[in-house]
């Protein structure tokens, strides 16, 4: 679980990053969230774009990518969903205690 200061930080650093997924008419699927999974072990923070056709609202959307991809929920600001989970090999960020 992320401390309020954590995820200051994480928004601060996520600020600047581009969507690099978008979930559309279909939802979130296992193999999004796989591919997600394998995102987040090389790059750690994340967007995640919910595309304007797409049914679910975006917080569900972001509950349903949390649980299929053990991450973390940083924010969900409009359509735009701010994930983060640690890596294991390729550790990048330096959390604030």
């Amino acid at each position: 679980m992320l401390t309020g200061k954590q995820k200051r930080y994480l928004r601060a650093t996520a600020h600047d990053l581009s969507p690099i997924f978008q979930v559309g008419k279909n939802g979130v699927g296992e193999a999004m969230c796989a591919d997600l999974m394998d995102a987040l072990e090389k790059r750690e923070l994340l967007k995640v774009q919910v595309l304007q056709n797409c049914a679910d609202a975006p917080k569900d959307v972001a509950a349903e990518l949390v649980d299929g991809t053990n991450a973390d929920l940083v924010q969900v600001i409009g359509k735009v969903i701010v994930l983060y989970k640690e890596s294991k090999e390729n550790k990048t960020l330096q959390l604030p205690r």
